[in-house]
């Protein structure tokens, strides 16, 4: 009864602290379009939660299925500490103010647990993952840059204005879409496997991850509940601690941060929307120079890198030793 209490109690944590970071960019650097519709946003941000998860889960499956052997009677266990670990990580990180993410930290959490706990370890599944993660923000930069250029060739003409909100909004849920259909998928995986824990009231190997409408609008709710307590702080930001953003560099960026997670889709590779976000604000904003970038805060996506994902994996390894006496 215990274990039931305890995933349920961190499946709603992490899905909130999910909305926390990912979601409050989604509608952080949308709010900074101008007149953006507040509730049309939220909406756009809500509805592919819903959606998306019930056409396609294959990223939910690459958490639960090809980081680590989680079939064994101590898959739960080690998952359970796998997505402990990245919160508890993600935390310390954001205290001591270094950039963080905590896609990379669930990716090393579970990868780490499971060897420590003694499972084997899909090694090949877990490069593979973080090779797509590693380029997507590259493809990111690269899409915001050409972006950038081709707007700036766009003769202007008197619907401009609403031909560029109109815009936005397509970016926007596109952008949404892709969310929905990759990075957001970490949410399901760990709902997923807290049902089967409480449903069975006991840890054992992971089943198969099956969404279900009622669980995937709880979901989206905590999602965008998360989203909307940080949206403003986040979109301040986003705009201001990477570059003065104007509506062209908004559009750019959505539109470069879905292709990117989007083509990541495809590999089931679970990549990060808020380093896609912020490689599509550096590339939209280089392309008019790069005095317009403040690039010591761009480091940043390199930087949740250099300490996340090692420090979330030998944590993982810590915890699954521990769990080995549960």
């Amino acid at each position: 009864m215990i274990w039931a209490v305890a995933f349920g109690a961190l499946a709603l944590a992490f899905v909130w602290i999910t909305g926390v970071n990912d979601g409050a960019v989604l509608l952080g650097l949308s709010g900074r379009f101008p007149r953006s519709p507040g509730l049309l946003l939220t909406a756009l941000a809500l509805m592919p939660l819903v959606l998306v998860p019930q056409v396609t889960v294959a990223v939910a499956r690459t958490f639960t299925e090809r980081l680590t052997d989680l079939g064994d009677r101590r898959g739960a266990l080690a998952f359970l500490l796998g997505v402990a670990v990245a919160l508890a990580v993600v935390a310390c990180l954001t205290r001591r103010g270094l950039p963080t993410s905590l896609t990379l930290a669930i990716v090393g959490g579970i990868g780490g647990a499971g060897l420590g706990i003694g499972l084997r370890v899909a090694w090949g599944g877990l490069a593979l993952v973080l090779l797509i993660g590693a380029a997507a923000p590259l493809v990111g930069t690269s899409v915001g840059f050409a972006l950038g250029v081709a707007s700036r060739r766009v003769p202007s003409f008197a619907g401009m204005p609403g031909a560029v909100r109109t815009a936005h909004l397509l970016a926007y849920t596109a952008q949404c879409a892709a969310y929905a259909a990759n990075d957001g998928q970490k949410m399901l995986a760990v709902v997923s496997v807290a049902r089967q824990v409480v449903s069975t009231r006991r840890l054992g190997a992971v089943g198969p991850v099956q969404p279900t409408p009622v669980v995937l609008a709880a979901i989206a709710v905590v999602f965008c509940a998360g989203a909307l307590s940080a949206a403003h702080r986040v979109g301040e930001r986003l705009g201001r601690g990477l570059v003065l953003a104007r509506p062209l560099h908004v559009v750019s960026t959505e539109a470069a941060a879905a292709a990117s997670v989007a083509a990541s889709s495809i590999a089931g590779a679970p990549v990060s929307m808020t380093q896609s976000v912020t490689a599509g604000i550096v590339g939209a904003a280089a392309s008019e120079g790069a005095s317009r970038v403040r690039w010591q805060n761009v480091l940043g996506i390199g930087a949740a890198w250099l300490f996340t994902l090692p420090l979330a994996f030998a944590a993982g390894v810590l915890g699954g030793v521990a769990g080995r006496a549960l």
